[in-house]
């Protein structure tokens, strides 16, 4: 789908506002060199002062991605395209993001066990000149599980850093019955919507030379 743009992003230097493992090997999918830059944002926000999770997914990954453009804003090379992404797990309205200890990540599990629940990604993509921020939500169903197999993932401690303790694409996909929506924003980067919105940015950008050069403004 980038092929459109491929030769050209080769030449940018884009920055991924996470340290996730996940989060980096969807974008290697995608054949892209980047450089890794956390955030140092605290993720502080009160999920209760936006209208949904979305919401509220999508200004946590901004203020990431905020960060890291006011830390390299003053380098050499300039960034041309940062990368922020926030995910968070939603039943009945409560949010379960990382657990914060292994009391926590088995609570979480058994409240999902045999239920069906709502991920949510925030992205924004940043380019010096323009900044677009989306969602994308993928409805997981969880197996019913028994409290030996919940101790006994969470002993594995493959759920500490993940939301809703659980990781789809290791131990935890085996308690995952089915999915509804793209697999990649499971794992923490919605593949097919960032590749679109990358695709809409860059094509934007093109159009909007080319009125300059038509306008003679270059």
């Amino acid at each position: 789908m980038l092929e459109p743009i491929r030769h050209s992003l080769d030449f940018q230097r884009i920055i991924l506002a996470s340290t996730s493992p996940r989060r980096s090997e969807v974008l290697r999918h995608l054949g892209l060199h980047f450089e890794i830059l956390p955030s140092l944002f605290e993720e502080n926000l009160n999920p209760k002062d936006f209208a949904s999770p979305a919401d509220y997914a999508v200004e946590t990954a901004y203020r990431k991605v905020l960060d890291v453009a006011e830390r390299v804003a003053n380098d050499v090379n300039k960034a041309d395209i940062i990368v922020g992404a926030d995910t968070v797990v939603c039943l009945d309205g409560k949010l379960y993001e990382k657990p914060k200890d292994t009391a926590a990540a088995v609570k979480f599990l058994s409240e999902l066990s045999g239920r069906q629940h709502t991920v949510y990604t925030g992205m924004v993509i940043k380019t010096p000149n323009a900044t677009v921020k989306f969602s994308e939500k993928t409805l997981v169903t969880m197996a019913y599980l028994s409290d030996d197999v919940i101790q006994g993932y969470v002993r594995t401690r493959e759920p500490m850093d993940k939301a809703g303790a659980y990781g789809i694409q290791g131990l935890g996909g085996t308690l995952i019955e089915k999915i509804d929506g793209d697999f990649y924003n499971v794992l923490g980067l919605p593949l097919h919507s960032f590749c679109k919105h990358l695709l809409w940015l860059y094509d934007d950008q093109r159009k909007k030379d080319e009125l300059k050069r038509d306008i003679g403004e270059y």
